[in-house]
């Protein structure tokens, strides 16, 4: 492949088109949240569903993440990002209409719920690996720090206002119809990724074909031929699989276990959101503070401490008061290591492996939840439920090793990026 001389058109962060991509993820993260309230009330109160078609319901929204991310990111590395973006936007909203209107002709049914949960998935994957390798389209290297903060942050509140609309539209006007509300945010999504104007490189058409088999093999070889992005994406991994130990009982060992009423429990998420939203906010002045390197390994580290007081925790008020402020701790880490080291990872990484990277830590990264729940049912008939989530912090410690003895420990300010090669990072059209 040789490369046009056509460069793309980069943006500050004040760009109107970077004002678009954002509200474009607010839109469709908002609508998502809405119906993660609507699709399991629907399933359990109006379609009656049994213990094991909820699991099901739920196996299959994850599905695509381990089965259609490396595809997924291949295709944004070979073709346009924006119609990938648009047309993936489109046909969630196509999906999800389905519901209310089955719901309104008397003829919905749980293998229904099952066919859009796949699409969501589906379309999410596809439009997620097409946005986050678009982001260094938009705006330079060195601002992608400050971009990312600005798109966590944005995405930490439209999460949480998403999910108090939800709950407030399925108490309204019921579950299915309260989906619309997704099906117009979709459609927002599409047409403000539309007015986009910032174009992408454009590359001349290859010679012959390839399979995009061999893309993806490309882009494996590339992630693992890369120290530091490939420690990020194995530190990331490991600490999924720990937090998704625990995650499998956490809501349940808090509720039945330590008696903390619904009331108290939506309370805890609440100031863990806004630890989450201030971290987004504060990730670029903590990584001038104290170094890339370091904001990344101690939102590692945090992680594995904040479990601490879960395990030490009793009945009560206080011990309530303490998981609030231990999760706000936690996920004000998490969300300003995970800004800094998207960022790093973005600026390392070649342009044309942009899409193909994102599936790749995408791909591992959620691929250990199923395997992590699995291990964790197992885990709770030897070790009971405390001590499955002390198996689940204990791994946690893992990620932070592999980043103390990488060269991310080194790291105080942002990498030089690497020189653009003579390859085309996107096109429309045929392969």
């Amino acid at each position: 492949m040789t490369a046009s001389t056509q460069t793309a058109k980069t943006a500050t962060v004040t760009s109107p088109d970077l004002r678009r991509l954002v509200a474009s993820e607010c839109a469709s993260l908002s609508g998502s949240a809405v119906s993660t309230v609507a699709l399991p009330t629907l399933a359990v109160l109006e379609l009656h569903a049994s213990t094991t078609q909820i699991a099901a319901l739920a196996f299959l929204g994850q599905l695509p993440n381990a089965v259609v991310a490396l595809p997924a990111g291949a295709l944004s590395d070979r073709y346009a990002k924006r119609p990938q973006m648009i047309a993936a936007d489109l046909t969630a909203a196509a999906g999800l209409a389905t519901i209310p209107a089955a719901a309104f002709a008397g003829v919905l049914g749980i293998g229904q719920l099952y066919a859009v949960a796949v699409v969501l998935g589906i379309t999410k994957i596809v439009h997620d690996a097409a946005a986050i390798s678009y982001l260094p389209v938009l705006v330079e290297r060195h601002l992608l720090q400050r971009a990312n903060s600005r798109l966590g942050a944005a995405s930490s509140v439209a999460d949480s206002a998403g999910s108090n609309a939800g709950a407030a539209l399925v108490g309204a006007i019921g579950a299915a119809r309260s989906l619309l509300a997704d099906v117009l945010s979709y459609l927002l999504s599409a047409l403000l990724v539309w007015r986009i104007r910032t174009p992408e490189p454009v590359a001349t058409p290859p010679k012959g074909r390839r399979s995009l088999a061999r893309d993806i093999g490309e882009g494996l070889r590339y992630v693992v031929g890369q120290p530091t992005i490939r420690t990020v994406i194995a530190a990331l991994s490991t600490l999924s699989f720990g937090l998704a130990v625990m995650n499998t009982y956490w809501a349940y060992y808090l509720l039945a276990d330590l008696h903390v009423s619904p009331t108290a429990f939506g309370v805890i998420m609440g100031v863990g959101g806004a630890g989450s939203l201030a971290g987004a906010l504060l990730a670029p002045r903590i990584a001038s503070l104290i170094g890339i390197g370091p904001t990344i390994i101690i939102g590692f580290a945090v992680s594995p401490l904040a479990q601490i007081p879960l395990l030490l925790a009793g009945p009560g008020l206080r011990w309530q008061i303490a998981l609030a402020g231990t999760l706000a701790v936690q996920l004000f880490w998490a969300t300003a290591s995970g800004t800094s080291q998207r960022s790093l990872r973005q600026i390392l990484c070649e342009p044309r492996f942009q899409g193909r990277m994102q599936a790749a830590s995408t791909t591992v990264t959620a691929g250990a939840r199923p395997l992590a729940a699995a291990a964790a049912g197992a885990l709770v008939l030897l070790l009971g439920v405390r001590g499955t989530l002390t198996v689940g912090a204990v791994l946690q410690i893992v990620p932070v090793i592999l980043l103390l003895v990488s060269p991310v420990r080194a790291l105080r300010d942002m990498p030089v990026p690497p020189a653009r090669t003579a390859v085309p990072p996107a096109r429309e059209g045929p392969s």
